[in-house]
Order: C-alpha cells, then sequence, then structure tokens
C-alpha cells in the first residue's frame, strides 16, 4: 500500500510578508504568455537548435548551407528548421527554388546573445 504525503505548500514558520499578495496576482503572467515563454526555452533545450540559431546569427543562409556549416544530414536540419519556424525563432525567404533562413527578429538574435553572455559570465 503506498501512503500518499501531502505536503502544506506554506512554510509553518512563515508568517507572510509585507507586499501586496493581490497586487501581486494582478500583475502575474497570463497561463497563455507563460507557455509561450516555455516553449521558447524548450526550442533552446535542443542542441541542434541552438547550433542552427548560433549559424544563423551570423547570416542568412540555404538549408544546404546549414547542413554543410554543421556537417549534418539535409532531413535533421529541415526537421529542426520547421520547428524553429513554427515557434517563430526563425523565418524563410524563398527565391525561386531555393530557401534562405534568418532569425525571424532582432528579439530572438537578443535573447540567445544575452542566454549566451549569461553563461560565459564568471
Amino acid at each position: 500500500m503506498t501512503e500518499k504525503i501531502i505536503v502544506d505548500a506554506c512554510d509553518d514558520t512563515c508568517n507572510g510578508t509585507a507586499v501586496d499578495i493581490a497586487q501581486i496576482r494582478e500583475k502575474l503572467i497570463h497561463e497563455t504568455a507563460a507557455t509561450d515563454l516555455a516553449d521558447l526555452f524548450k526550442a533552446l533545450g535542443d542542441p541542434t537548435r541552438v547550433r542552427i540559431i548560433h549559424t544563423l546569427l551570423q547570416t542568412e543562409l540555404c538549408v544546404h548551407d546549414i547542413c554543410e556549416v554543421l556537417e549534418m544530414g539535409q532531413s535533421a536540419i529541415s526537421h529542426q528548421l520547421r520547428s524553429l519556424r513554427n515557434m517563430r525563432i526563425v523565418k524563410r525567404r524563398k527565391v525561386g527554388k531555393t530557401v534562405y533562413y534568418s532569425l525571424d527578429d532582432e528579439h530572438v538574435e537578443q535573447i540567445f546573445v544575452q542566454t549566451l553572455q549569461h553563461l560565459k559570465h564568471d
């Protein structure tokens, strides 16, 4: 028989702080925005996607060039690019039969660069 343990969310020794809980709740991020933000960070949870984003920080590239830079197959790169497009992290531009990929906007670049700087900070 498995015993179910219920843990109280609040510490019994804490009597709260001098903050307006209702005011904080009013400013709390909406569930949809929280999910979207979590999805963005999930995109950065895959090393191949991170390498693609880092490559596209440098310049706009076609799928073939991304494959060459990362030394990976076209199928794997295309799959990850599709995911990144769905998350609005990269965008594409078609010229004839060639599709070029770049970062969707400067916000993506800023998030990526700031995260890298955070990791390098001692």
